[in-house]
């Protein structure tokens, strides 16, 4: 192998200037590894930041991993990046960065903060990579613009890679990513769902974290195949259709030695201060959002998943916990802000500039928080003093509405407040409803079992949560398995319980939630004015007796109401105010019996009558299944209504 070339560079004075700014966002282009022709000869520039670093070499299979055969030089202008041309080198070959600290007190072999492509674990080298591929969705991108606009219809189906569904044949491993596309693009265009979101595929050494204990944030992870790979399973999305969402996780990383802790042998990272710098619940280190150039690292990382893998959207993982300096601590366990208080200023002021970015760069994908707390405007732009985020996840809508359905139908009318709570909040936020991951794992049990009742009452029970859930106002998503009813609760180390489609009550729940999506995909009234109040309007959410509730979505010129009976006691005749005349179509009904119920209902509508109930001055007269979800569509609104 040739010595290492050094003076070669792909940093300019302004790159250098922008990079100790924190505002370099393109740094994908700049660190890492790079396949590139100096003189004449092909081979590989390496480029690092270790500002602590006494000495930094490259090492692989292509010198033995000899610490000595090709050191780096560190710029002269204390920036602290480290550079080097080895020629010779290849695509294919292995690599890590073996770090000295300015002291020599501490040594370790590094993986490439920037690396494109890992080895398998839980092997840990980085694999010189290039991003070459030939996209075919510029179809997509053109239209993106509508498709991901906050008033378009969002149904997204979460899904994890390694467990959506396996091959039996061999050994029960996971899909890779080329083999997924076959299975995951006709199932999703069956059962209708708008976007479908990647619970992390950033590299990552423990399979257990699912992802959400990152270290190649540069590189998806090779369990499942290459870079080119994913991206031909994204391409085949946007073909078809579907946008996709990647879980993002800036609020921390994992220890493993090979990662980004102690980089160089100072907590580069990472914060110093114990008190800063670990996670309590995950035992991971805490990202020094104050530090310019991690601020770099992390924003050049979002933009780039955004630009080379053509993501729709970002949903940013565990916002609650960046925000707050006491998350999860115990008095003496956090330091205070400068003000004495505990938010984390410096986090908040990342989490701006983060969103600053995407929206600047990519006006047409959408971030979405998952923030549990009530911090205020986290949906709202950073020029009004928000969070600048597009959507928030509604956590409080999950947890009220999980904990209500959870109980037996005779005590509900008890916390029949839970179900109209919701709407107080309702638009203070761009909120999405996430039925997600979380709520079925860690002895929770899957949404079909959490549902009371016997086997019956329990399918009745999940249809109604789901077509609660697609009419109330908010976004939609969905954890894969729900969808047809699976029992398990969620393992992440075996596929999904296929097999319950050969039975006919959980290809019931099939249709049903297909369905859903159809009515909602097609009525403009479940999602145009998802986050304006004038796009809902309560008919009746007194009737805690009985455990009812009636409501109106619309438009100028689209009116659809929707009625939920959460008791298994059908009720007949029951009278609802309505704000016209003429005939109402039952839209959908989720006692349908292709749907696994009873088949009771409105035998396709009702004719309202001239009888006022509050302010409406019309009736409707009803029959509500048990158990179930009624959606009717009224007579053509006119505008002036």
């Amino acid at each position: 192998m040739e010595a290492i070339v050094h003076g070669i560079s792909r940093f300019s004075e302004y790159d250098v200037y922008l990079f100790r700014q924190g505002n370099h966002y393109n740094l994908y282009e700049k660190m890492g590894s790079v396949l590139t022709r100096v003189e004449g000869r092909a081979g590989v520039l390496f480029t690092v930041w270790a500002p602590n670093a006494a000495k930094v070499s490259v090492i692989g299979d292509f010198n033995n991993w000899d610490k000595a055969a090709h050191q780096l030089s560190v710029r002269w202008d204390g920036s602290g990046i480290w550079e080097g041309f080895i020629p010779g080198l290849k695509k294919g070959d292995l690599y890590k960065f073996h770090v000295v600290s300015w002291n020599k007190s501490y040594a370790a072999d590094k993986g490439d903060p920037y690396g494109l492509y890992w080895e398998r674990s839980p092997r840990t080298a980085n694999v010189v990579w290039d991003l070459e591929y030939e996209w075919n969705d510029l179809a997509w991108l053109e239209r993106r613009k509508q498709v991901n606009a906050l008033n378009s219809p969002w149904s997204i189906y979460e899904l994890h890679i390694g467990s959506w569904r396996r091959n039996p044949e061999e050994d029960n491993r996971p899909l890779t990513y080329k083999e997924i596309a076959d299975y995951l693009i006709p199932y999703l265009k069956k059962t209708g769902f708008t976007h479908v979101e990647f619970m992390p595929v950033m590299e990552h050494p423990f399979y257990g974290s699912w992802g959400y204990q990152v270290i190649g944030y540069y590189a998806p992870t090779s369990r499942y195949g290459t870079p080119q790979e994913f991206m031909y399973l994204i391409d085949r999305l946007h073909q078809e259709g579907i946008g996709v969402i990647l879980d993002w996780v800036p609020a921390g990383f994992p220890t493993d030695i090979h990662g980004l802790v102690y980089y160089d042998g100072t907590y580069l990272y990472e914060h110093a201060d114990v008190r800063k710098r670990s996670h309590p619940e995950w035992n991971s280190n805490i990202f020094n959002y104050g530090r310019n150039e991690v601020r770099n690292f992390l924003i050049s990382n979002a933009l780039f998943w955004l630009d080379k893998y053509h993501i729709d959207g970002l949903r940013v993982d565990a916002v609650a916990s960046m925000l707050y300096l006491d998350y999860s601590r115990k008095p003496g366990e956090w330091v205070p802000n400068r003000h004495g208080g505990r938010e984390d200023l410096e986090a908040i002021e990342f989490i701006r500039q983060f969103n600053r970015a995407v929206y600047e760069y990519f006006p047409d994908v959408q971030t979405m928080a998952e923030e549990s707390t009530a911090w205020p405007m986290v949906s709202r732009p950073v020029y009004v003093g928000g969070l600048g985020f597009g959507m928030k996840w509604n956590m409080g809508w999950m947890n009220d509405t999980l904990s209500y359905f959870e109980k037996d139908p005779i005590f509900r009318k008890y916390h029949h407040d839970k179900l109209a709570f919701s709407i107080w909040y309702a638009f203070t936020e761009n909120f999405v409803l996430p039925l997600s991951h979380d709520e079925v794992v860690y002895g929770k049990g899957a949404l079909l079992r959490k549902m009371p009742g016997n086997n019956w009452q329990k399918r009745a029970n999940l249809r109604l949560l789901l077509g609660y859930m697609f009419t109330h106002p908010g976004k939609k998503l969905l954890f894969m398995g729900a969808e047809f009813g699976q029992w398990r609760e969620w393992d992440h180390d075996v596929s999904l319980d296929w097999h319950l489609l050969d039975q006919p009550e959980h290809v019931g729940l099939l249709r049903w939630v297909a369905d859903l999506n159809r009515l909602y995909r097609e009525n403009p009234a479940l999602y145009a004015s998802d986050f304006e109040v004038t796009g809902f309007e309560w008919a009746d959410y007194r009737n805690w007796e009985q455990s009812t509730v009636a409501y109106f979505r619309r438009t100028d010129t689209e009116m659809l109401l929707t009625v939920c009976n959460f008791t298994p006691v059908l009720r007949s005749n029951y009278r609802i105010g309505v704000p016209l005349g003429g005939y109402w179509t039952e839209v959908l009904n989720s006692d349908a019996k292709i749907y696994g119920g009873s088949g009771r209902g409105n035998f396709g509508g009702a004719e309202s009558v001239p009888v006022p109930v509050g302010a409406c001055s019309f009736s409707l007269f009803l029959n509500l299944p048990p158990l179930s979800v009624v959606v009717l569509r009224s007579p053509k609104v006119e505008k002036s209504q």
